[in-house]
């Protein structure tokens, strides 16, 4: 059975050829099907710390004074000596 390159992502169109060239079509062909389906689900990539985050700010969604613009921001914990707790930056379009 052919595989549907079409229905593949990019990486996977990339990581398909990459075996096809070294290994011969029906070879590459088969270990593709193999990976393909051991392969992670986008489910299962999910940070924890995101969802956690998301939870958090889920109060604010329907405030309307709360706006985090159309860049966001970045939010990171704070450096240095006897820094603690986190910095947010808002994130501004250079160029």
């Amino acid at each position: 059975m052919a595989i549907d390159e079409k229905a593949l992502s990019k990486g996977e169109i990339r990581k398909l050829t990459a075996l096809r060239k070294s290994l011969g079509n029906d070879i590459a062909d088969e270990a593709f099907r193999k990976w393909l389906a051991n392969k992670p689900s986008m489910v299962e990539l999910i940070d924890p710390v995101a969802r956690q985050l998301e939870a958090t700010l889920a109060s604010l969604a329907n405030d309307k004074s709360f706006k985090l613009g159309n860049l966001g921001y970045t939010v990171k914990k704070a450096k240095g000596k006897g820094a603690s707790g986190f910095v947010a930056n808002r994130n501004v379009k250079i160029g």
